[in-house]
């Protein structure tokens, strides 16, 4: 069967780390590219976290630098989910991975580069904010017409986290969000509906550690870090956010969702940065420009995560 191409765009967090590792096992894609945004935390950490990750992961790609800022807004960080090295203060337990000088093709034109090709096969997994597709987007107009389908990590169809309109990966760039869902790309949002019932309990991150590998150690103890955090919030476990595109590149049937109209609120005081949705609501939008995804099948979410993570 041939490979599915993926193009891996992450602002490489404790979730990020996991989607890199399970992508690593997953023989039906090849990753052709990562790139690192800004996001949960900044440039400095979320290029080298994503290259030790990708590394340890047995992944090849070329890891690309992607935006250090937001497209026209200050950047805000979620250190205080992922801590300040974004790997729940792990980093320095593989800091022995060397970080490769990175190349001087910057990831949005990386994505524009692979999209071509691969004549229109490419498919993007973008799991931090949209700024790298939105630069994309503003510079190689024909690109809608070269990639196949983008699954985010990002929005909800009914509430935020960061505030409560808004999640996180969007309000970071509600602007570049907003040209991604204008684009006409085929988009499979996974947002915080599904994100939040994906989730990992104590149990089942001991689970993963006891693998034995040096990769599943380093996960269970990067996810651990961040489990308080959840845990005294009365959550059952850690959400795996960005590992729930990853999967559903290969295994949708786990995923449950429809087509629904998104518009991307770049303007409110309140709600900047919620992705506006009709998937609820009597009253529809005059189009369906994502599959919004609202439940995952969690035992064989989790069956799935540890069935890779052993390969």
């Amino acid at each position: 069967m041939e490979k599915i191409p993926v193009f891996f765009d992450c602002d490489t967090g404790t979730d990020d780390a996991a989607a890199i590792l399970i992508a690593g096992k997953m023989s039906e894609i090849e990753i052709v590219g990562l790139g690192a945004v800004c996001g949960n935390v900044g440039l400095e950490h979320t290029y080298p976290n994503t290259c030790r990750v990708a590394k340890l992961a047995g992944i090849d790609a070329p890891v690309y630098k992607g935006a250090e800022e937001p497209m026209f807004r200050p950047l805000v960080k979620a250190e205080y989910v992922h801590a300040v090295d974004g790997l729940g203060g792990k980093a320095d337990t593989i800091s022995d991975i060397p970080v490769p000088e990175a190349p001087k093709t910057r990831a949005w034109d990386a994505i524009y580069n692979e999209a071509v090709k691969h004549n229109g096969e490419l498919v993007v997994v973008a799991v931090g904010p949209m700024t790298d597709l939105g630069i994309a987007l503003a510079k190689y107009k024909e690109l809608p017409k070269l990639i196949k389908k983008v699954y985010i990590m990002g929005g909800s169809a009914s509430f935020g986290n960061i505030t409560p309109a808004a999640e996180f990966n969007i309000y970071v760039d509600p602007e570049a969000a907003k040209m991604l869902f204008e684009s006409g790309i085929p988009i499979y949002m996974c947002g915080l509906d599904v994100t939040e019932k994906a989730y990992l309990t104590p149990e089942e991150m001991d689970e993963i550690g006891n693998i034995g590998t040096r990769a599943t150690e380093f996960i269970a103890d990067v996810c651990r870090s961040s489990l308080e955090f959840y845990l005294t919030r009365g959550y059952k476990g850690k959400f795996m956010h960005d590992s729930c595109p990853m999967l559903a590149v290969v295994h949708p049937e786990i995923f449950s969702g429809k087509m629904a109209g998104i518009a991307v609120e770049t303007k409110g005081k309140i709600t900047l940065g919620r992705t506006v949705s009709d998937y609820y609501t009597d009253r529809k939008f005059d189009f369906e420009n994502a599959f919004v995804v609202t439940d995952v099948d969690r035992d064989k979410f989790v069956e799935l995560t540890l069935e890779y993570l052993k390969k």
